[in-house]
């Protein structure tokens, strides 16, 4: 016998995802008008840990090595696909400001990454204007890179966080002048045939030795306004260098890939 649903439970029904639909829509609509304030976090503020040194290692004998030195031959600019315009230096290379982010002209997913940074040593701008930069993993999820040595900001955009997703453990910036590392393993994320989300990106990083991200899940690419969500996008895509104006460096960047 067919079983017959009562009309009032229809109403409701349909009621129920009429306010669904009208929460997601004011949603956002509430993204669209935020500030980038309102996603900082300031509280709490990492505990400053010394890194003391650390020594320069040769890449694994598997590794692709994506800057040692000499050229930037892996890499484009972010904007056009034309040549890298970064200053090349010895066993570096610096941010050229103005002239936009860099990736590597070869697309990745899930890797371990190793990566030496160097905040400029004279010391210009405060917070978020001093010694900028970022580290895009796939192109979108950013290890954020900062002249955090008594640099006062938001917790969620200090160096070693992911930024304004995941505050670091700890604060292990060394002072303005003197080289870093980030080593990186990154899980990339995976989607469905329908474009909906399988499994989230992850991301465990060691900045100068210290653990500061313990496999943390990311909820999305990075955003500087509102919150981040994901949208289904190809698997393998480049790892970008952020020009953000400040001549940041960087030296001994590679990587080994992962599930391969």
């Amino acid at each position: 016998m067919k079983k017959i649903v009562p009309s009032y439970v229809l109403l409701l029904s349909f009621m129920l995802l009429c306010t669904v639909f009208a929460n997601i829509s004011c949603a956002q609509e509430g993204e669209q008008d935020m500030k980038p304030e309102e996603t900082e976090v300031w509280e709490p503020v990492p505990e400053k840990v010394d890194p003391n040194g650390f020594n320069d290692k040769a890449p694994p004998s598997d590794a692709v090595v994506l800057f040692n030195g000499g050229d930037l031959d892996e890499w484009e600019s972010a904007g056009d696909g034309s040549a890298a315009e970064w200053k090349v230096s010895g066993d570096h290379v610096t941010v050229a400001p103005g002239t936009g982010s860099i990736q590597t002209r070869q697309g990745f997913g899930s890797v371990q990454l190793h990566i030496e940074w160097r905040a400029p040593e004279k010391i210009e701008g405060e917070g978020q204007g001093r010694g900028n930069s970022g580290v895009f993993l796939q192109t979108m999820y950013e290890l954020q890179v900062l002249d955090s040595y008594n640099n006062e900001t938001y917790s969620n955009g200090m160096a070693g966080s992911i930024y304004k997703q995941h505050i670091p453990r700890v604060n292990a910036a060394r002072e303005p002048g003197q080289w870093q590392s980030y080593d990186i393993v990154y899980t990339a994320p995976e989607f469905k045939g329908d474009g909906s989300l399988e499994s989230p990106a992850r991301m465990t990083v060691f900045w100068n030795g210290i653990l500061v991200q313990d496999d943390v899940e990311l909820e999305g690419p990075t955003e500087y306004i509102g919150h981040p969500s994901y949208e289904a996008h190809e698997d393998k895509l480049p790892i970008m260098l952020q020009d953000h104006s400040n001549p940041v460096s960087f030296r001994n960047i590679w990587l080994r890939e992962l599930n391969e």
